[in-house]
């Protein structure tokens, strides 16, 4: 079903022209000092329908209209073929607003939303006008003619919008003749009031509703889509054609830590899979996210978002953002934790180095469920001091727990043996940690790659 559109096109065209005749004056006689008494000539439109004949006789058939006056109507709407341009023509404008502050209700001077309008070529139509002048006497009729007549040569310019990007705002108005007198001679017994008829044409458009697109920037290319399985090649690392390409503008990489995102140049080294498991050191950069994020629009903080594509997770690791208001390089970041992986094994106390650490040796006393996760060996020919671990035996990325009923560590999880992806809490730094292809990596923090994020504004 079609939906309704109406934009009081043709309205504004003729609203334009009634300021035209608008704010006149003739004169009305004398003052006592002889000076000439000037008089606004109102106007108004009046058509021939019987609402616009009651308004200008007063709502009384007995009434006739006062003059001076000026009254306006269409005569014709006609297709003006000569103008007819290609009719499938779509014009694409891009457009970037002022942020606009809502409590304050004015526009700031920062960047605000980016959008692209699609504007379909519009319709030309040639608006016929007549406008009758009522006058009393024959010294007004001249006055009126004195000051219009100097402002069609040979057109007068009007303006419907101050749209900027609405192409069809301006058309020119043209005269096409004037009739001096409505009276005929001889006149009769009557003495209707003179009426003295100018006609005027405008060539006009009629458009059709725009597309108004929200601006984006490209974030991600894939290259090498095999065709017919596009699908599938989109989600394939390597392809037949090619190994599948990720590119992100300026080729900026992301260094997730805690609640904190910073932007990395397209040059920095990175360590693979995140594989160290202390929390990495900001790298001192000069990459600001206010210059990154105008590129794609004004963010709304804590709804604009972050996704983060992780090569080990099924889905998405989606938080929302808000400026650092004291250090631009820092991008704020609140993880939605339904997005994150569920922990699959108790959290652990700490992460520790069994060899030159143990209970009350550098770690708090023992306690039933205390639980680390194993960096180094023990329990062999490499445990330099086994007595402080007891008879446990267990491999770097094992994880060991006190069991205060047989009053000895012991191995809760074998690295050694485990085929299935499993996860677990650091407690002391917070950091969740996945176990794959038998060593532990951060879950999720840490590097990100070009092309392994995506900014929602």
């Amino acid at each position: 079903m079609a939906q309704f559109f109406f934009d009081n096109q043709i309205r504004r065209f003729l609203i334009q022209f009634a300021r035209i005749f608008s704010d006149w004056q003739v004169t009305k006689g004398t003052d006592p000092a002889g000076n000439d008494i000037l008089v606004r000539v109102p106007i108004q439109y009046g058509d021939a329908s019987r609402m616009a004949q009651t308004q200008i006789a007063n709502n009384s058939p007995s009434s006739l209209p006062s003059a001076p006056l000026i009254t306006y109507n269409v005569v014709a709407l006609d297709y003006d073929q000569g103008r007819t341009q290609d009719p499938t023509f779509v014009d694409k404008v891009s457009m970037r607003q002022r942020t606009f502050n809502q409590d304050s209700g004015s526009y700031e001077t920062t960047q605000g939303q980016a959008f692209t309008v699609e504007r379909m070529m519009p319709v030309p139509y040639k608006l016929s006008v007549n406008v009758d002048f009522w006058t009393t006497n024959y010294n007004q009729k001249l006055e009126l003619i004195e000051q219009l007549g100097v402002l069609f040569n040979p057109a007068l310019e009007i303006q419907s919008t101050d749209n900027f990007i609405d192409w069809t705002s301006l058309s020119v108005v043209y005269q096409d003749g004037l009739t001096f007198s409505s009276r005929t001679i001889p006149q009769g017994s009557g003495n209707p009031i003179d009426i003295m008829s100018w006609k005027f044409h405008m060539p006009i458009w009629i458009s059709g509703p725009a597309k108004i697109k929200k601006l984006g920037v490209i974030q991600k290319v894939i290259a090498s889509i095999y065709q017919g399985n596009a699908l599938t090649d989109m989600q394939d690392s390597d392809l037949l054609l090619g190994t599948r390409q990720k590119i992100t503008p300026y080729g900026y990489k992301i260094l997730l830590i805690g609640d904190t995102l910073q932007l990395l140049p397209a040059n920095q080294p990175l360590r693979p899979n995140n594989e160290m498991l202390d929390i990495p050191e900001a790298p001192d950069t000069e990459l600001h996210w206010s210059s990154l994020l105008s590129v794609y629009g004004a963010i709304k903080p804590g709804i604009s978002q972050i996704w983060l594509q992780n090569q080990h997770m099924t889905t998405d690791i989606v938080g929302t953002i808000n400026l650092n208001p004291t250090d631009d390089r820092i991008l704020l970041y609140n993880i939605d934790t339904d997005t994150l992986p569920e922990n699959t094994l108790t959290p652990v106390n700490s992460i520790i180095n069994p060899q030159s650490k143990g209970p009350s040796h550098g770690l708090p006393a023992v306690v039933n469920g205390q639980r680390y996760l194993l960096i180094e060996n023990i329990g062999d020919v490499d445990n330099v001091s086994p007595s402080i671990w007891g008879n446990v035996v267990a491999n770097a990325n094992d994880i060991i727990q006190y069991n205060s009923s047989a009053q000895q560590w012991q191995v809760d999880f074998d690295s050694k043996n485990s085929t299935t992806t499993e996860y677990v809490k650091n407690l002391t730094s917070s950091v969740q940690y996945r176990f794959t292809d038998g060593v532990w990596v951060k879950a999720f923090e840490g590097w990100y790659e070009a092309g392994d994020f995506s900014i929602v504004i």
